[in-house]
């Protein structure tokens, strides 16, 4: 009898390995996600004056533009594509 409940127990233990391995993918998934956005919502905060929107002080942008360097990059590659849609497929593709 022993060895049935020490076999029903390893597989109970087995499933909630998977199942919690399962749950903290999709929670680190999540917080990834947040954590893009929240770097979009900077970049927007720090450059709106390019999208029309009013902007901190000047002092104050300059002291964060270390930290938009991968912002500005992707904002010059996006106005380079921006009118050539096939060029903006393939830097989407990794065609070179």
């Amino acid at each position: 009898m022993k060895p049935i409940v020490n076999a029903i127990k390893d597989i109970i233990l087995k499933a909630w390995k998977v199942a919690d391995g399962v749950a903290r993918g999709k929670a680190l998934g999540i917080i990834e996600y947040e954590a893009e956005e929240l770097d979009h919502i900077f970049g927007i905060l720090v450059l709106g004056s390019f999208v029309g929107l009013p902007s901190p002080p000047m002092q104050i942008s300059l002291d964060l533009m270390p930290l938009m360097e991968q912002e500005l990059m992707l904002m010059m590659e996006k106005v380079d594509t921006a009118h050539e849609p096939i060029s903006d497929l393939f830097s989407v593709l990794d065609i070179g």
